[in-house]
């Protein structure tokens, strides 16, 4: 049976382990597409609106498939420099965050009016690394994109590229792709590039080099695979993506890498064509959660709850509401790691809280529709939300 989400949210529907590769895309229900800066600017000459355009018509039709789509797009700093006039690339950090800041307001304009067309919103993000990396803002990004893919908008990332010090650099956007597809749980990440997937050495060297279709995101020759440089437009290669598909597999995410100038390749790769190369991951989404939920020694906190909450945890795997949470023990804020106690004292789970350890004890008892009423505000429904907790068996 293919494997495909529902239109509900990932906290409506129960929450199940599954071993199953995906075997092409036509098996995705959510998937985010990451787009290089050389297919969005038209190898540098300024944005390729036709191309664009093309691609906001096939993700309106996968849309219409009841497919969701989270975009990925390259290509701020290179229009910034065609828009200033500049004659390459520049090196010094303040003139790249300078053509970011030009060339991200094209960007966004340029995707308006491409999905415009098609009835679509979309929704400008930029994230950094940071934002993923530290748990409250990891929280807070992964709430708006899964609001903005339930009312049906295509949210638009791109690394904020005009703000930080360190985040420029090689891949920076491949990277970004991968830690987006672990962020809302995507069933694929489809990296549209200049290049039509991976060969077992640089075509560009050794006329005999075999393209390889499908190939495991954890081989061990991979890398090796994919040395060389990228174009002259952006900053990554073969490497950047192979690390993508890599870190993507991490979470039970399959990757394919894939020609941007294919006609029609998102639609074809969705009908489960064979198109670039596939990077397969062997992981369960939920376990690859629960491995990194499970690899922190230290908890910040910890939570009591009543028997009634325990039931709903452990039988039905539920998350965890306020009502049935009696105790808050710890100092923590919202999104870091803390112990659920059954109430006799026993960890039987843990996981990110979406309260802080001075709000919880403010709504300890109280039903998820008083908790505006209580606290003048609602982040979540749940304290822990089932996709965030692991469960000691």
């Amino acid at each position: 049976m293919l494997f495909r989400r529902p239109d509900k949210r990932p906290s409506e529907t129960p929450l199940k382990e599954t071993l199953m590769q995906i075997e092409n895309l036509s098996q995705a229900g959510l998937v985010v597409v990451k787009v290089g800066s050389s297919l969005v600017t038209a190898e540098g000459r300024g944005i390729d609106q036709a191309a664009l355009n093309l691609w906001a018509a096939q993700i309106a039709a996968l849309k219409q498939s009841r497919v969701k789509v989270v975009l990925v797009s390259s290509g701020a700093i290179a229009e910034g420099i065609k828009r200033l006039g500049w004659p390459g690339r520049p090196k010094a950090l303040n003139e790249l965050q300078a053509a970011a800041a030009v060339g991200q307001m094209g960007i966004a304009q340029a995707y308006e009016s491409a999905f415009r067309p098609h009835n679509i919103h979309t929704a400008q993000i930029l994230l950094t690394h940071e934002d993923l990396s530290n748990r409250t803002r990891y929280l807070n990004a992964r709430s708006t994109l899964l609001t903005l893919l339930e009312k049906g908008i295509v949210p638009i990332i791109n690394e904020n590229d005009t703000v930080t010090t360190d985040e420029i650099k090689l891949g920076d956007n491949d990277t970004l792709g991968a830690l987006v597809t672990n962020l809302v749980d995507a069933d694929a990440l489809v990296i549209l590039t200049d290049q039509q997937g991976l060969y077992d050495s640089d075509p560009r060297k050794n006329p005999q080099a075999r393209f390889i279709s499908r190939i495991a995101a954890d081989h061990p020759d991979l890398e090796s695979m994919a040395g060389g440089a990228g174009s002259g437009v952006g900053t990554g290669g073969m490497y950047t993506k192979v690390l993508a598909a890599k870190r993507a597999a991490l979470s039970g995410a399959a990757t394919v890498v894939v020609s941007g100038r294919e006609p029609d390749v998102l639609l074809r790769l969705h009908g489960g064509e064979s198109l670039g190369t596939l990077f397969t991951s062997s992981r369960s989404r939920v376990a690859a959660r629960k491995q990194w939920l499970l690899g922190h020694v230290q908890t910040a906190g910890s939570l009591e709850i009543d028997s009634g909450a325990e039931a709903a945890l452990v039988r039905n795997h539920r998350s965890l509401l306020p009502v049935g949470c009696v105790q808050v023990k710890g100092c923590f804020h919202r999104g870091e790691l803390v112990a659920v106690l059954n109430a006799e004292g026993r960890e039987i789970a843990r996981g990110l809280v979406n309260y802080g350890s001075a709000e919880i004890g403010k709504i300890l008892k109280t039903p998820s529709e008083q908790i505006a009423a209580k606290l003048g505000y609602i982040n979540e429904e749940e304290l822990i939300h089932r996709d965030n907790m692991v469960l000691h068996r």
